[in-house]
């Protein structure tokens, strides 16, 4: 009977996108291609990405750069609110600021966010069946990194919010057979040059 291994996934956010999110910006383009360049040395087995044109087109520049790696769309890669917080659950100071930055949100999922939220959750987190590890990359957006990073951290549900992840940075988180879950790698942005990083990240949160 076989057992099981470790899972190595890989989190990047898509590249710089054009304000009408039809597709990356030459900066975004830049960004997938070194991202590819950064990931050649990881056995990867599979490139999941969300159905959306900035990622889809972040997932085919990062495989170009790699050999033979599958693409495979996922709807549940997509971008979407995970999860919608009660005010009770919110500290008493940001409640309404929380709940104003999601209600701007409310439309892009059609209410489908949690259901989709959970399938990520089953789709790629926990370690793998078989004997051998499995590295996978998902090219996605912000709001479905920051709920794969709050799960691993078990923290309560609304905590997706207010964790940031730069343009085509880099997450990893390690799912191993006994031990605990842990990030490995969090918002990595080592392989962009400086004029490249902390693009998708409001000013104040540039550092």
């Amino acid at each position: 009977m076989a057992g099981t291994a470790a899972r190595y996934l890989y989190l990047a956010r898509h590249g710089e996108a054009l304000p009408d999110h039809s597709g990356l910006t030459e900066n975004g383009r830049r960004q997938a291609v070194l991202l590819g360049e950064r990931l050649r040395g990881v056995p990867l087995s599979v490139i999941h990405h969300s159905p959306l044109a900035r990622a889809e087109q972040t997932a085919r520049l990062v495989g170009e750069q790699l050999a033979g790696v599958p693409l495979r769309v996922e709807e549940a890669a997509g971008d979407y609110v995970p999860y919608v917080p009660r005010r009770e659950e919110l500290p008493a100071d940001s409640a309404d600021y929380l709940l104003d930055y999601v209600g701007k949100f409310a439309d892009i999922d059609g209410g489908r966010g949690p259901a989709l939220a959970q399938a990520a959750l089953e789709l790629f987190t926990g370690p793998v069946e078989g004997d051998e590890p499995r590295h996978e990359l998902v090219v996605t957006h912000n709001f479905l990194i920051g709920w794969i990073v709050r799960a691993v951290q078990d923290a309560p549900a609304w905590r997706w919010l207010g964790l940031n992840h730069g343009n085509a940075s880099l997450t990893v988180i390690r799912y191993a057979p006994g031990r605990p879950a842990g990030p490995l790698a969090w918002n990595d942005m080592r392989h962009l040059p400086e004029e490249l990083r902390w693009t998708g990240f409001p000013p104040e949160l540039r550092v």
